[in-house]
This record gives C-alpha cells, structure tokens and sequence, in this order.
C-alpha cells in the first residue's frame, strides 16, 4: 500500500482540523445559549454552489463530457434513491411502523 503524500496530507488537514475545531467548540459551547446559524449555512452552501458551477462552466473538457457523465449519474442517484426506497420499505414492514 502506498504512504500519502505529503501534499495528501495537507488536504486531508485543511478538511478535517475545521471539522474536529467545530465539534470541540459545540461540545464546549453546548450549554450555551443556541445559535441560529442557518443563514449563515445556507449562504456558505449557496456559494459553494456558486463555486461548483463557475468551475464546471469554465471547464471545456468537462463540458464536452457532460452528456455521458449525466446520464452516469442520473442513472446511479436513481438506483441510489429507488434501493433506498426499497429498504426503507422492507424494513418498515419487518419493524411494523
């Protein structure tokens, strides 16, 4: 098995320090008056959108590809979602809910 790079490394940092700094600063903060944070999540998430698309249209070689790569993934989030309906219903009807 190959050792990550140090670069790798780095990434994989910058992901995972804000996240355990956000779960170390709730769990002392949790006794706390609550903060209403989801405007702030919505506008983080909307630019992070905004991101996503900007880099895709900007993209050429992406572009040219997206009607092969669109029916992929249309064709794996409908399996996803029709498996998940279907083994919620299956354990729906072993629990009895």
């Amino acid at each position: 098995m190959r050792s990550l790079g140090a670069r790798t490394m780095v990434n994989f940092a910058v992901l995972v320090l804000p996240l355990i700094a956000g779960l170390f600063l709730g769990y002392l903060l949790r006794q706390r008056k609550k903060l209403n944070l989801a405007k702030v999540t919505l506008g983080t998430i909307l630019i992070l959108i905004f991101a996503l698309g900007f880099t895709i249209g900007s993209n050429n070689e992406l572009l040219d590809s997206m009607s092969s790569v669109g029916l992929s993934a249309l064709l794996m989030a409908s399996l996803a979602i029709g498996f998940s309906v279907l083994l919620v219903a299956l354990i729906r009807k072993r629990v009895k809910i």
